[in-house]
């Protein structure tokens, strides 16, 4: 009787080890926390005075790429978000809101948590932002009207004084309306480049009273306690309405989307960071590029079209920062996500997922990436609907001990 007892509990042992051997094999083990700011809030409540903008924060599994959300949407601490960035630490996470005119600073937990710490006012509509390479400095270009680069001081994370500001104005046409669109800054800390078009002479629908080129990106070098200084030759012609832009993490090439005309411009980083144009340029896109992203080893470019409702890869010569179409294995080019993809992000670790925010479709579409090709397969389950509507931003911030991907040009 004892002995058939314990045959009982050594088989229900063994079958409880199973399962839970089962179960853990289920469950998503996580590398990457994924952002997601979306202008259509769901949380609701007596209590709640969350204005609509939210952000919702997913796990993304190492394997597959698929996420699901580990955390309650949190108030992206004003209406209509447009913009996140994290800090290089991956500790703090910067939204900001356009119809309050504010930048939120958040802190991130280990587990994804996110905390509101602190927020600044700003005197126009916030467009996008970036974070310096030491984290010291948050670069906010702002503006309906005028365009507007502002350098803010970073303590810990908390938003400080102005360090330094510059109005975006082009010389010969100070009373052109520049429209700002972008910011990136140097992985080195030495410079940092703005993508702005002029309404005046680019203005689809509405009256033009300039001659002027209408795509610009304006650079500046960064100098001590960050003071901006235009960089030589400043501003640099880009097009007719650069969307985006991004910087390769060797400090030699800039990349600019141009919504307009449906090509990516390229430009090489040379003395004084100066830009000059890339041989062979520009390179087609897919319809209405509206963002890009750089893998961490500097070899793969991203970017998303809100026409197409897909994202073109992008595969860099190294020497000479050209940029080639990836074609994928089945020899198409298209990855298809859902309806009008507004912003594209790589995993900024292992840079072995990218996902796009589709603002129509109000869902993330996920992507592998091939780390020697840089071809792109979707992942599992995409795309992912979101509790929010319209969501406008993404960012990724890695979980756990693992080393970044880097390269040595």
């Amino acid at each position: 009787m004892k002995f058939s007892k314990l045959r009982q509990l050594v088989l229900i042992s063994a079958i409880g080890l199973v399962v839970a051997t089962i179960l853990s094999g289920c469950q998503i083990v996580t590398i990457d926390y994924l952002f997601v700011a979306t202008q259509g809030s769901t949380i609701t409540g007596s209590s709640s005075t969350c204005p609509n903008g939210e952000i919702e924060t997913y796990a993304v599994d190492s394997e597959s790429g698929a996420i699901r959300q580990v955390d309650p949407q949190v108030c992206s601490g004003g209406t209509t978000p447009v913009a996140l960035a994290v800090s290089p630490g991956y500790r703090n996470l910067y939204v900001a809101n356009q119809a309050d005119m504010n930048i939120v600073h958040f802190a991130v937990a280990n587990s994804g948590v996110l905390t509101n710490k602190d927020s600044v006012t700003l005197p126009s509509t916030p467009v996008a932002l970036a974070v310096s390479a030491d984290g010291n400095t948050l670069y906010v270009v702002s503006g309906t009207t005028s365009a507007t680069l502002t350098a803010y001081s970073l303590s810990s994370g908390t938003i400080g004084s102005v360090a330094s500001q510059v109005n975006l104005t082009l010389p010969g046409y100070a009373g052109d309306t520049m429209i700002p669109t972008g910011v990136t800054a140097l992985a080195n800390g030495n410079a940092v480049y703005v993508t702005a078009y002029d309404q005046s002479s680019y203005n689809p629908g509405g009256t033009t009273t300039s001659t002027a080129p209408p795509g610009w990106v304006f650079g500046f070098a960064v100098g001590s306690g960050g003071v901006l200084t235009p960089t030589p030759a400043s501003p640099y012609n880009a097009g007719v309405k650069p969307s985006a832009l991004v910087a390769d993490p060797t400090n030699r090439f800039v990349y600019v989307t141009d919504f307009a005309s449906n090509q990516l411009i390229g430009f090489g980083i040379y003395t004084g960071n100066q830009l000059n144009y890339l041989l062979n340029g520009p390179y087609k896109s897919g319809g209405e590029p509206s963002a890009i992203s750089i893998d961490p080893r500097g070899k793969f470019l991203y970017v998303s079209n809100a026409l197409d409702s897909t994202v073109t890869a992008y595969v860099i010569d190294l020497p000479t920062g050209t940029p080639s179409t990836a074609v994928n294995t089945t020899g198409s080019q298209t990855n298809n996500t859902d309806t009008q993809p507004v912003a594209v992000a790589v995993d900024p670790a292992l840079g072995r997922f990218v996902y796009t925010a589709n603002y129509l479709g109000n869902s993330v579409s996920g992507f592998k990436l091939n780390p020697i090709s840089g071809t792109l397969v979707q992942t599992q389950a995409t795309p992912y609907p979101l509790h929010g509507n319209n969501p406008t931003a993404l960012v990724l911030v890695p979980h756990g001990n693992h080393a970044s991907q880097t390269v040595t040009p």
